[in-house]
């Protein structure tokens, strides 16, 4: 594991309505991106990759049945992901792991002709971008 770098997170932490869904969708991701599982307990789970990671927790202080990602707060996560073959590979596994593909139209250049990527939302509302390292030649 590579040491952390002066001003890259530490984590992130999101709060979710449910930690099945969350495991089957959010899990799957993190996952397949690399992460492993790094904590468990009864109200959550963590994954790491490197010097970072990401908690997923069913807090009793939860005030909403939904994340939305309009209102202030967390937009979305973004992650690197090797090329353009795998960001189409994630999408494609995506819907029988709780994802939806955003903006089908405009895929995979809804962020701009030199943003190869793919925008995903769950089934509790949160959004994850999968931006190819390596664009298509």
């Amino acid at each position: 594991m590579s040491g952390p770098t002066h001003g890259t997170l530490h984590h992130v932490e999101l709060w979710v309505p449910n930690l099945h869904r969350a495991f089957a969708s959010l899990g799957w991701l993190l996952e397949t991106l690399g992460y492993a599982v790094h904590q468990n307990w009864d109200g959550g789970r963590s994954w790491r990759l490197g010097a970072t990671y990401l908690v997923v927790e069913q807090s009793p202080d939860l005030t909403a049945e939904r994340h939305d990602r309009c209102r202030p707060g967390l937009n979305h996560l973004a992650f690197h992901v090797e090329d353009s073959t795998m960001v189409e590979k994630l999408a494609a596994d995506a819907a029988e792991h709780g994802w939806r593909l955003m903006f089908p139209e405009q895929h995979p250049y809804a962020g701009g002709r030199q943003h190869y990527a793919a925008y995903l939302e769950n089934d509790d509302g949160f959004e994850v971008e999968l931006v190819a390292i390596e664009p298509p030649r």
